[in-house]
Formats: structure tokens, C-alpha cells, sequence
């Protein structure tokens, strides 16, 4: 009857060490979550007071700050998956080798350059083909 009673202390201390260290990951990563989330609006911000959006800087602000608002609230959708799906969409009016072509340039293949606030963004994959054999004479 004593080691029982022994036993149901220890158990319970390791329980609670379980519980403890468990508690301190989960308050370390919200915090850890919430300093990310801080460092990319003081990026974003940055961007803004130096004139290099594409936006006017008190609407660039204005959105910086909305951003950080949402991800402290965990509701910023990082996927990208719209804008994935819509770089795709482009490709659709084209067929053959020239939406392989497409697609390939948006996921990234070839050089970029261009940016939206200087009217476009021009995507260039050089794709090179031997020459057709000449018919013997």
C-alpha cells in the first residue's frame, strides 16, 4: 500500500512537468509567431516610407498595417493559391508547345523582367532547337 502511494505523487509531478512543458511550447510559438508577424510589417512598412511600392505611401501603409492585423488574427491566406491559379489561367488560350511554353515561364522558367508599376512584366524562355536537316541534293 506504501509504494502506491509513493507512486501516485511521482506520477502526478510528472504530469504536470508534461502539462508544463507543453504549455511553454505552445506560449513560445504565438509569441514566436507574433515577432514574425511584427518584423514583416516593419519590412512592408519600410518599403512604403522609401517610395519603392507601387502604391502611394499613405495607402501603402494603410495596407501594411491591415495585413498585420489579419495574420495577428490568423486569417492571411499565404497559399498564394489564387494567384498560382490565375498565372495558369493566361496560359489556356494557348495550345501545344506554346502553352507547355507558357506555363513553364510562369512557374518561373526563364528570365523575368519588368515590374507592375512599369506597365508589365515580360517572361522569356529561349528554347533552343537544332536546325531542320537539309534534303540531301
Amino acid at each position: 500500500m506504501q509504494t502506491t502511494i509513493q507512486k501516485f505523487p511521482t506520477r502526478c509531478l510528472l504530469a504536470g512537468l508534461l502539462l508544463s512543458a507543453g504549455s511553454a511550447v505552445m506560449a513560445a510559438t504565438p509569441s514566436a509567431a507574433s515577432a514574425e508577424i511584427q518584423a514583416r510589417y516593419e519590412r512592408e512598412r519600410a518599403v512604403c516610407l522609401s517610395g519603392k511600392s507601387n502604391q502611394d505611401q499613405a495607402t501603402c501603409l494603410k495596407e501594411a498595417g491591415a495585413a498585420r492585423d489579419v495574420a495577428r488574427r490568423g486569417l492571411l491566406d499565404e497559399g498564394n493559391a489564387d494567384y498560382r491559379r490565375n498565372q495558369l489561367d493566361r496560359c489556356k488560350a494557348l495550345s501545344g508547345d506554346e502553352a507547355k511554353d507558357c506555363r513553364l515561364r510562369m512557374k518561373g522558367a526563364g528570365t523575368v523582367s519588368g515590374s507592375a508599376s512599369a506597365g508589365g512584366i515580360y517572361r522569356e524562355l529561349r528554347t533552343i532547337e537544332p536546325a531542320a536537316s537539309a534534303p540531301p541534293q
